[in-house]
Formats: structure tokens, C-alpha cells, sequence
């Protein structure tokens, strides 16, 4: 049996509240901020991140439940998770097309509406609230919670065969990756087309992260290690860069060989292109080399706004959802000047990161209050959930 990790790493919170501010910042249309986000400079963006870390805590979370328990408490435990985010999910759905709605009609433009993908509601609110709780029907930002969703409710079985057959759980899902690309599998959409985020393709970021969490992060050490693998990342990265540049300055485009365009294009986001994935790869060899887990300045104030985002990363990422679309109105409505587009950005990350923090000291409070506990691997991870 795969060996289960007994202590959660700081890194993963860290890293996984700075893909929650990048996704913020990516999701507010047209702002200038966002340039520092990752998705400019090269083929993938915040949301591996996020899905790969997502993948790790779930094995970290419940691989324990497992091992302890068994696989009926730890399946209804994983179960449980996805309906909290299913939940989630439908309650934000709810408040997100209120404050569409609202700014729509209260400012007397209907183009909020089409922008952000729910028109079709305002015109069948009756089909379109079945669909949506089909979670075939997705507004604008609202993807990632519904891949989620679906990726924990398959998670029981590959963790079962993870922490027996590492290798034969990461092949069968390299699988159905391959597959799904053979075959175009993807779920359907309302009111047409497929899932912005193909869950038969992304389950393999998902599952190489549970994957690297029960021992395959271990066994790749010597690779990362390696000079040669950080060197060729570097190599990859700057590639990435060079050809992102195209994207923004067409004159560049004449150096990029036609036999290089043909290979990579379309780098396709949906179904999880290869070189997205060897982008974040890249990313992550460097990050690792660069971020070892006892590095001081995790445990410092600087790296702690990072970190309680990430702590509770399902009600950070609703509320960025919130966020983005304020955002939004402030740019359409009140000002679009390049001041303007650092101060919604700069206060969205602080709410962000005051929610975190609420949010903390209430669970503080919670377990303070309700009697002696079990002691903590460390602080504030007691009870946490991926």
C-alpha cells in the first residue's frame, strides 16, 4: 500500500491561494492587471494549479480515511465533500445571477447579461434552473466548481487503487485521458457545446497530483533534482514565453517557424493540451527546486494572506467569483483608468484574504469550544478538508 502523508505541506496552501488570486484577476475582463498572472507569459494558467493541489490534498485528506478506516467511510466522506461543493455551487449560482441580474437592470445594460452568460436564463428560467442544476448550464467563472465536483465523485475508486497500484491507477487514468482525445469524450452543455473544462481530460492533473501525495512525489525527487530536468524546464519555459509573445506582438510570429505552428496549435484548453500540461510541469520542477518545504519564509508574515486564502479555498473562490464581476461594474460604471483597475484588484485580494482570516479565527473559536480534540500535525489543519 501506498505510504499516506502525515503532515500537510505549507506549500500547498501557499500556492494554492496565489492560484485563487490569479484566477480573480483573470477573471475580471479586461483588466490590466492581470498581465502578471501567469497565463500571458506561457501555455497554461492558475487553474492547474489549482486542480493538481486539489488532487494532492484530496489524497492527503482522505488517503488517511482510507488507510484507517476503510474504503465504505472514506468513499462517504469523499461523497460528502462533493455534495458540501455541490452545495456551494448552487448557492453562488443563485447569488451570482441576482447580482447580474440586478446590475443589469438597475443600470439599464443588458449587455452584463450576455457578457457573463446568462441571457439564456433571464429568457427560460425554468429549463435553464433544471440545466444548471444539472450543472450542464455554466455563467461566465463558473466552471471550476462543477469539474470539481466531479472529479471527487470517480476520486473513491482511483484512491483506492492509488494507494495499492500507484502506477496502474496514474496509467488508468492516463487512459482515459487518451481516450478522450481519440474520441472527443466530453459532457454535454446547455444550451450547446460541451464543458469548458473536460473532466475526462483534467482528472489526469487531479489524479497525478493524489499520485505525487502518496509517495510519487518521492519517487520523481531524483528527478527534480536533476540539473539536466531543471534545465530543460528553464528550456521549456522560455519556449512557452517566446511563443506567448506571438500572441501579443504578431511581427514576432515571423520567427516561429511554420512546422512549429502547425505541431502546437491549438493549444487546447477544454481537453488539457499536452503543452499545458508540460508547462506546468516545467513550472512545478522549478517551484520545488526553488520552494523546499522548510523554507523560513513559509511560516513568515509574507507568506501568510497566501496561505489562509488557500486554507479555505472553497469559500475564497465564491467569493472571488463575487469579486470578479464587482470588479466588472466598477470598470464599466465608475472609472476604467489604469489606477482604478490596481485599486479593484489590490482590495479584491484584501477581502479575500480578510475572509480567509475570518474564517480562520471562527474555526479557531469552534474548536476552542467544543472540547478537548485531538492534537494537530499543525496548526489550523485539524478537520480540514481538501
Amino acid at each position: 500500500m501506498a505510504p499516506v502523508p502525515t503532515e500537510r505541506d505549507l506549500r500547498l496552501d501557499l500556492f494554492r491561494g496565489l492560484a485563487l488570486w490569479l484566477i480573480f484577476l483573470d477573471h475580471i475582463p479586461s483588466n490590466l492587471v492581470s498581465w502578471v498572472t501567469i497565463r500571458n507569459y506561457g501555455f497554461s494558467d492558475a487553474t492547474e494549479i489549482f486542480v493538481f493541489i486539489s488532487g494532492y490534498t484530496a489524497a492527503f485528506v482522505y488517503g488517511r480515511a482510507m488507510a484507517a478506516s476503510g474504503f465504505i467511510i472514506a468513499s462517504a466522506r469523499v461523497l460528502k465533500r462533493a455534495w458540501q461543493i455541490y452545495v456551494a455551487h448552487v448557492f453562488l449560482f443563485a447569488i451570482y445571477l441576482a447580482e447580474i441580474s440586478y446590475v443589469s437592470h438597475s443600470f439599464d445594460n443588458p449587455l452584463y447579461s450576455e457578457e457573463m452568460g446568462v441571457l439564456n436564463f433571464l429568457n427560460n428560467p425554468d429549463v435553464t434552473i433544471i440545466q444548471a442544476l444539472l450543472l450542464k448550464f455554466k455563467p461566465v467563472n463558473m466552471d471550476v466548481l462543477p469539474l470539481y465536483i466531479v472529479l471527487l465523485l470517480w476520486f473513491a475508486p482511483i484512491l483506492w487503487l492509488l494507494l495499492r497500484s500507484p502506477s496502474l491507477a496514474l496509467l488508468v487514468s492516463a487512459a482515459i485521458y487518451t481516450l478522450s482525445w481519440m474520441f472527443e469524450w466530453n459532457l454535454p452543455a446547455y444550451p450547446s457545446g460541451d464543458w469548458a473544462f473536460n473532466p475526462l481530460a483534467w482528472q489526469l492533473l487531479f489524479v497525478f497530483g493524489a499520485w505525487c501525495a502518496l509517495g510519487g512525489a518521492g519517487r520523481l525527487a531524483r528527478w527534480t533534482k536533476s540539473r539536466v530536468v531543471v534545465g530543460l524546464a528553464f528550456c521549456y519555459l522560455a519556449f512557452a514565453f517566446s511563443i506567448a509573445m506571438t500572441w501579443y506582438f504578431p511581427m514576432l510570429g515571423a520567427y516561429v517557424p511554420s512546422i512549429v505552428g502547425e505541431a502546437i496549435y491549438p493549444i487546447d484548453k477544454t481537453n488539457l493540451d499536452v503543452l499545458r500540461i508540460l508547462h506546468f510541469l516545467s513550472l512545478a520542477v522549478i517551484t520545488v527546486r526553488l520552494v523546499p518545504p522548510d523554507w523560513p519564509a513559509l511560516k513568515s508574515p509574507l507568506c501568510w494572506p497566501a496561505i489562509v486564502c488557500g486554507r479555505h479555498s472553497l469559500e475564497i473562490f465564491c467569493l472571488g467569483v463575487f469579486l470578479s464581476f464587482a470588479g466588472h461594474f466598477v470598470f464599466t460604471e465608475v472609472s476604467n483608468r489604469v489606477f482604478m483597475h490596481v485599486v479593484v484588484s489590490l482590495s479584491g485580494i484584501a477581502i479575500m484574504v480578510g475572509a480567509g482570516a475570518l474564517i480562520s479565527w471562527y474555526r479557531r473559536i469552534e474548536r476552542q469550544g467544543s472540547g478537548p480534540r485531538p492534537p494537530a500535525t499543525k496548526p489550523g489543519y485539524a478537520g480540514s478538508e481538501a
